[in-house]
């Protein structure tokens, strides 16, 4: 493993662990409304475990992940690898072996995520735009962050990947109110 030549901080460690706690505030609020109180509580709590902790600490900038820059100096993230593994709002982790591949076909897959993961994941999609875009949110950046991001959509299955950017349309659209009206009525369960 490649050792980080960027040191932590006090401004850093207080920066992140403000990050941190706001994400978490407004991806819980997010959830309440919905009708997720448990994934509401539970969310991202892996943050705050040495291995990711501490990773955000020393990379923390206050406008992007500090998983990208712990990627820029080692070639990957170690926190990275271990938030995705115990976060189930994440698509990268429903993939899987493929079994039934035939010769020349990937050897792994996505796999549909279930509808209440689909919408945790929205919620920290929409809390990760407002804490790192501060006052330039508004309700259609979480779209356009998705949407630039269309060659890492290949690892998430095709339905998951429909319906989140059903929801990110619905949201830059019609807004928070109608799109959380939406889950609570048809997806969170």
């Amino acid at each position: 493993m490649k050792k980080s030549k960027t040191p932590v901080t006090p401004e850093k460690f207080i920066g992140h662990l403000h990050t941190v706690t706001r994400h978490r505030y407004l991806v819980m609020k997010g959830c309440f409304r919905v009708g997720l109180y448990r994934q509401g509580l539970l969310h991202d709590l892996s943050k705050f475990s040495p291995t990711e902790f501490m990773v955000g600490a020393r990379y923390w900038q206050g406008t992007r992940s500090p998983n990208n820059a712990e990627r820029e100096e080692k070639g990957y993230s170690a926190s990275w690898l271990h938030h995705k593994g115990r976060n189930r709002h994440h698509f990268e982790y429903w993939v899987d072996y493929n079994l039934r591949g035939e010769l020349g076909e990937d050897p792994v897959i996505p796999v549909k995520m279930p509808g209440r993961y689909v919408v945790e994941m929205l919620m920290d999609r929409i809390a990760a735009s407002k804490v790192y875009a501060g006052d330039k949110y508004d309700d259609s950046y979480p779209l356009r962050y998705f949407e630039q991001g269309t060659k890492v959509m290949q690892f998430m299955h095709p339905e998951t990947a429909a319906l989140l950017h059903m929801l990110l349309r619905m949201l830059a659209e019609e807004g928070e109110d109608k799109t959380f009206a939406y889950v609570r009525r048809h997806l969170h369960k």
